[in-house]
């Protein structure tokens, strides 16, 4: 299993706690990404900006993987607010197109800091969509 990182996406405070992303043969795992950032959320308390944000360290992500959105095979998004729904479906067709990953929303408590709204989770097996 090899650990992999994005230069545009921000490591997890404190090293050897997780890994952003993990590839095992040709499967590929991200945790969870949201917006935070030192200075609070990348697009303050706007759940759309905060979703694209998220999605974009997703596509960073997905792509250091050796894959591309197409190949990811299940979201995970969860949500502080369930109301924010649509403004993160918003942002989520800005990212996919035609075949739809499985996806799961859920309605959370409260994220790993303070004001963050939305985040997301993927996996998927690279080159998969070019298989179809």
């Amino acid at each position: 299993m090899t650990r992999v990182a994005a230069q545009t996406v921000p490591e997890a405070p404190r090293p050897g706690m997780f890994s952003n992303a993990r590839v095992h043969g040709d499967q590929f795992f991200l945790s969870g990404m949201h917006a935070g950032g030192p200075d609070g959320p990348v697009g303050g308390a706007d759940a759309y900006a905060q979703a694209r944000e998220a999605f974009r360290r997703v596509r960073a992500l997905t792509e250091a993987c050796g894959a591309t959105v197409d190949d990811i095979l299940v979201l995970r998004v969860y949500l502080t607010d369930i109301a924010d729904r649509a403004l993160v479906g918003r942002a989520r067709s800005e990212v996919f197109a035609g075949d739809f990953p499985c996806s799961t929303l859920i309605e959370v408590s409260a994220l790993v800091e303070p004001g963050l709204k939305v985040e997301i989770e993927a996996q998927g097996v690279v080159g998969s969509h070019s298989r179809t």
